[in-house]
């Protein structure tokens, strides 16, 4: 069984959340693939759609327009996103990876505290292993 559903595509907003991604198999940017997986649309024909475009409005507004897409349009993650979580960091990391790092380093300095307040209880001398052991409560 295909794992995208009926010929071969992907139901709609199912791996990515409701924003349409830029496709990292398309041939030119990956905008047209992203758009038609994200409407369930056929590749072929929006990329036929496309060259219509191109015809009834002129080249360069539509080729303006496919360049602007592809700077706005954020490519597609590596791996599905399973959680809002996922998508959170995902979309912090595309919009400023700066932003992202600062992110990843404030929950590593949080884990950091609680280990080292662990680490602290566990290693004083108030500590009393053998009552800990033994389940008596003082």
């Amino acid at each position: 069984m295909n794992p995208h559903g009926a010929y071969g595509r992907r139901p709609r907003n199912s791996r990515h959340g409701g924003i349409p991604y830029r496709s990292r198999r398309g041939i030119f940017f990956g905008v047209c693939r992203g758009l038609a997986e994200h409407f369930d649309f056929s590749v072929a024909g929006m990329r036929l759609l496309f060259v219509v475009g191109i015809f009834m409005t002129g080249v360069w507004p539509m080729v303006a327009g496919y360049l602007l897409a592809a700077l706005l349009m954020r490519v597609e993650p590596m791996i599905p996103l399973n959680s809002e979580d996922d998508a959170e960091f995902y979309s912090s990391y595309t919009a400023s990876r700066q932003m992202a790092l600062h992110r990843i380093k404030r929950v590593y300095d949080h884990l950091e505290r609680r280990i080292q307040r662990l680490e602290n209880t566990v290693t004083s001398r108030d500590y009393d292993w053998e009552q800990r052991l033994n389940g008596r409560d003082r």
